[in-house]
């Protein structure tokens, strides 16, 4: 089968209709697996950057969706096993415990995931962003799970898989609820004039009038509802809702 490639100058280009939405599974198993032990991928969609290297928001990619990037770990000391992810303006903070991935089908751990957060700055005082990323890792395993070879244990490249996303702030409200707000406040410190209620008596009106009104001044709009009968034909690449 012929490789697919959809990856053109770093920046993932898919066909219109199609998203690369995997679980974290996926990312796991189907790609960062086989990137480690040098098995074809399903696809190739996810390209290699050092994360490190540049700042979130200068990454190839929309910086309005997830992108996903392999990328290798440097050591921050020649000794040690932590990394170093200093960029140009500022740090990678790991947050929180590091959660296992499990399969959906034997509970099997084969991966971890790592959270971090993005700081401007230099450590300790930085100031945090909202830019997230997601660092997953395998675990030291056999390539029985990949081929029909004896199992083997393999000394694993120093890969990982990121997703980095720009996270939406919980507390954003749209711009209607924060006129109605501001509206209410306005009547509470009586700077808003309350006005009387009147009520109109539709019912007097003549039946002539209500015969050459012609309409209502409600209109009805069909929604229109578009059927696509293509199938998803690339791996763990799904039709937008």
């Amino acid at each position: 089968m012929e490789k697919l490639n959809f990856v053109k100058n770093g920046e993932l280009r898919l066909p219109p209709g199609f998203r690369f939405h995997p679980t974290d599974e996926e990312l796991v198993v189907q790609y960062l697996k086989r990137k480690v032990f040098s098995f074809p991928l399903p696809a190739s969609v996810i390209p290699e950057v050092d994360v490190c290297k540049s700042d979130p928001w200068d990454l190839p990619g929309d910086l309005e969706k997830e992108r996903y990037f392999f990328s290798t770990k440097e050591p921050k000391y020649p000794n040690g096993n932590r990394s170093n992810r200093a960029t140009n303006s500022g740090y990678w903070k790991a947050t929180g415990l590091d959660k296992q991935i499990v399969t959906s089908k034997g509970n099997q751990v084969v991966g971890m995931k790592k959270t971090l957060v993005f700081y401007r700055g230099k450590p300790p005082h930085g100031s945090r962003t909202d830019w997230i990323m997601h660092e997953y890792r395998l675990l030291n395993a056999p390539t029985s799970s990949l081929s029909q070879s004896p199992v083997v244990e393999v000394p694993m490249e120093n890969w990982v898989l990121c997703r980095i996303f720009l996270k939406r702030r919980s507390g954003s409200r749209n711009g209607e609820e924060k006129e109605m707000e501001s509206l209410r406040g306005r009547v509470d410190k009586g700077m808003v004039r309350k006005s009387k209620m009147v009520f109109y008596n539709f019912m007097a009106q003549n039946k002539s009038d209500s015969s050459n009104s012609g309409a209502s001044g409600v209109t009805n709009e069909s929604d229109e509802h578009e059927e696509s009968s293509s199938s998803n034909t690339f791996p763990y690449i799904r039709r937008k809702p």
